[in-house]
């Protein structure tokens, strides 16, 4: 595989665009070599759905947009970001009872470490943040058959 692989994709900030982000995330993967019926799939799919998440809902209108960025470096590292343009970083709220969200980003901390990677959060040149996460590479081995193939 090459040394380095990226993909992007710009989508409007709009709650469809949450599955449209998931897809195209687990679509790439697939594509890089790592089976979408895989734990480490099924982690991504549910970071890349609260990072999106996020980017749509507490935005507030005022990113039109948000960005999905996967990156694969030497067969080593995967990253995934998200960019918006609205300035504010998010913060965490307070636990509280009867709160229903302020968790996305527990979720997303607590499952990338879990993998063995990183959480960042850092400011763009243009004003707004991308919120990252970074994962051991870990495409599942298949069997080499003895005429030198591997199993599906």
């Amino acid at each position: 595989m090459a040394d380095h692989l990226e993909a992007s994709v710009t989508l409007p900030s709009d709650p469809a665009s949450v599955s449209a982000a998931r897809s195209y995330v687990v679509s790439t993967l697939v594509e890089w070599g790592l089976p979408a019926d895989t734990d480490v799939s099924d982690t991504v799919r549910l970071i890349i759905s609260e990072l999106a998440t996020n980017a749509v809902q507490h935005t507030f209108g005022q990113s039109p947009t948000f960005t999905v960025d996967v990156e694969l470096e030497r067969d080593e590292r995967l990253r995934i970001g998200v960019t918006d343009s609205h300035p504010r970083f998010p913060r965490r709220l307070p636990a509280a009872v009867q709160q229903d969200n302020g968790r996305g980003l527990v979720i997303i901390r607590w499952l990338t470490a879990e993998c063995g990677g990183r959480l960042r959060i850092r400011p763009t040149r243009e004003g707004g943040k991308t919120i990252s996460i970074e994962l051991p590479w870990a495409v599942p081995v298949r069997p080499v058959t003895t005429a030198g193939q591997q199993e599906p």
